[in-house]
């Protein structure tokens, strides 16, 4: 049985009708293999063999990408430094209390290179529905969503899809949030694709497709930490 298959066994998921090739026939950009959909199985199948999804060209196609390097968040080396400490103080943290409108932020079409369509919302709000993605959110206290980021959690993996902000340091809040969740696992892997300086401030790495794909197999076999809203 394959790493997909076994995490599609466990989720209670019917098979992947789809298969992938191998990460090591990216080509330069990290571009894998296009086509395929976004059915849950699909996707469940596709971060277990240390692949995501994105649209690629013109016309849009679904793309499945593996790029080398590969961005991590070590959650041992996680930078909070002294005013987003205070930034912290500011605002209040949920998870998952509303998921696709996080999501839907994220994929404000105002965004440079969005690339979150409806047809990508739609099919991650049924994975959270599953419990297999999650949301962690910034909120005022005065009620209001100011940032948070979304992504997928299978086993100890948390692959991170996108984030968003409207006020200082919000979207950094949620990602001390989520590392917090994820510390609570042994190999757990925080997963950001690929690096930004948005990112590496706050202590991202990146690592050869090779060693990400060995730290991919411990994270999946691992417990998956405890999301509660």
């Amino acid at each position: 049985m394959t790493r997909a298959e076994q995490q599609l066994s466990r989720l209670g998921l019917p098979p992947c009708r789809w298969e992938f090739p191998s990460p090591a026939h990216a080509d330069p950009s990290g571009l894998v293999v296009v086509g395929g959909d976004l059915e849950p199985e699909t996707l469940v199948a596709a971060y277990s063999s240390g692949l995501f999804p994105m649209p690629v060209g013109r016309r849009r196609r679904l793309g499945w990408w593996s790029p080398d390097p590969r961005g991590l968040l070590p959650l041992d080396r996680l930078v909070v430094s002294r005013s987003l400490r205070r930034s912290m103080r500011r605002y209040e943290i949920r998870i998952d209390s509303a998921f696709t409108q996080t999501m839907s932020r994220c994929g404000d079409p105002r965004r440079p290179h969005g690339w979150i369509t409806g047809e990508f919302i739609t099919a991650y709000t049924r994975l959270h529905d599953l419990g297999i993605a999650h949301s962690v959110e910034t909120w005022t206290p005065e009620g209001e969503l100011v940032g948070g980021l979304y992504g997928v959690s299978i086993g100890g993996l948390f692959a991170g899809e996108s984030m968003f902000h409207s006020q200082l340091d919000a979207s950094k809040v949620a990602l001390v949030a989520l590392a917090d969740v994820l510390s609570t696992i042994d190999g757990a892997l925080l997963d950001i694709q690929w690096t930004t300086p948005h990112l590496a401030s706050l202590g991202a790495v990146e690592v050869e497709r090779n060693r990400y794909l060995e730290l991919l197999a411990p994270a999946l076999a691992s417990h998956a930490p405890s999301f509660t809203g």
